[in-house]
């Protein structure tokens, strides 16, 4: 599945988040949310997340940069399976890390999706357009696309 599209839910009182009803059947089965970069969260299905870090894990442990990257992946990672409502638990800590109060922002972004907030992801739109054509060539010439 691909996650696409921007969805507004809330957090409740108790840091609970409702998935958007296009991600739930890809998440049922369970999910890792964890920090990604920008200050946001990301919401990986449970696969998904395993084999990006079985191939994170395939990298040499004695680079720095890999063991960084890893202890940052890792020691966020909160397991989640959404309630039969589709609700998961964002846990304090990483809600702490992405700024999230009530007013969230959940967008697709291919083989995940993230969580923002609202107005963190409205900054980040509004200082992206501005570059959008240059990434649009930059991003053709990486992938012939």
């Amino acid at each position: 599945m691909l996650f696409m599209g921007t969805y507004t839910p809330k957090l409740d009182e108790k840091g609970r988040l409702i998935l958007p009803a296009k991600f739930r059947e890809a998440l049922e089965d369970g999910l890792v949310v964890t920090r990604t970069q920008e200050r946001a969260l990301a919401v990986f299905p449970r696969p998904t997340f395993e084999a990006k870090m079985a191939a994170a894990l395939a990298a040499p442990s004695t680079v720095k940069r890999v063991r960084d990257y890893l202890r940052m992946m890792m020691a966020a990672a909160s397991d989640e399976v959404p309630d039969r409502q589709g609700r998961i638990t964002i846990p304090p800590p990483l809600r702490q890390y992405a700024n999230l109060d009530r007013e969230v922002v959940v967008i697709g972004s291919g083989d995940h999706a993230e969580i923002w907030d609202v107005n963190a992801w409205n900054e980040y739109c509004a200082a992206g357009e501005e570059n959008f054509s240059d990434l649009d060539e930059e991003f053709t010439a990486l992938t012939g696309f």
